[in-house]
């Protein structure tokens, strides 16, 4: 299966993920698909059958409410069962609303209070520099995160220590939990922060796979430099009445009209809601 194929199939799962629990963050899960999909299928360095070698690379998902799309993922990949996949945030299931690294074979940290995913990443990262490993860390943030004061103490620390092979991916689709960022607070010039933090940065389209390859297989851009790659997405990408509206950062369809738009536009059968067409 092509990676493009991969990127539809996904989609449609976290929808039925999502209407099984009866709710979920459906439209920030889909604002990063393509990248989680880059990182897991094209640039990772782990193997589902030896998780634990201490030279595998790290991911961390620091927007932690992302999980369904994480354990879809992972499902594909086979560190998880898929027939789980639909017990997604019911009673006794160990796929929360948040990825939990003590329940979930392959998450790396547990994460959801935003703010905390680069400076757990860049303590990894040191780690590794300091014990001579080969692993880079990878570490996926929102653009609402990045309001938060920790993240950019992350950011001095990790340049201060010349991690090289620390990756941040900012999801920056412009919206947050209620509003658009630049209304809450702006990150703009976001670009320049970074670098006047001693990164180095790239820009991408989110949502072109082959952009997103090949510029994660340039890391590092530059040597002693930790590398910092933006990617320009649309939070709800692939439903037309999600794109780019913050009513639906936690929200799933409602309406039968609602439903019919979203099956179709991501090539599901309806028989998957059948208490909804019934």
């Amino acid at each position: 299966m092509d990676l493009e194929s991969i990127v539809k199939e996904i989609r449609k799962k976290v929808l039925i993920m999502c209407y099984h629990a009866g709710g979920g963050h459906v439209a920030p899960s889909f604002s990063c698909v393509e990248l989680l999909i880059a990182l897991y299928f094209k640039i990772l360095r782990i193997d589902k059958n030896n998780y634990n070698n201490d030279d595998r690379d790290r991911f961390i998902l620091s927007k932690g409410h992302a999980s369904a799309l994480l354990y879809a993922i992972l499902a594909e990949k086979g560190f998880i069962d898929k027939n789980i996949l639909n017990t997604f945030c019911q009673k006794d299931s160990i796929l929360g609303g948040h990825p939990e690294k003590h329940l979930v074979h392959g998450v790396e940290m547990s994460t959801g209070s935003l703010g905390h995913g680069l400076s757990y990443g860049a303590g990894i990262a040191l780690a590794g520099k300091i014990n001579k490993k080969s692993y880079r860390v990878f570490a996926l943030l929102s653009d609402g995160e990045c309001q938060e004061g920790s993240v950019w103490e992350a950011a001095l620390f990790a340049s201060h220590h010349k991690l090289d092979h620390l990756i941040a991916i900012v999801d920056h689709n412009k919206l947050q939990s209620l509003d658009k960022v630049d209304n809450i607070l702006t990150l703009n010039p976001f670009v320049e922060k970074w670098q006047s933090f001693g990164w180095e940065v790239r820009e991408i389209n989110g949502h072109n796979m082959k952009e997103i390859i090949d510029v994660l297989e340039k890391i590092p851009f530059s040597k002693n430099k930790p590398s910092v790659v933006i990617a320009h997405t649309i939070k709800g990408k692939g439903v037309s009445f999600m794109e780019n509206n913050p009513i639906w950062h936690y929200r799933i369809p409602h309406t039968k009209e609602e439903w019919e738009i979203a099956c179709k536009e991501l090539g599901i059968d309806k028989s998957e809601f059948r208490e909804v067409f019934k």
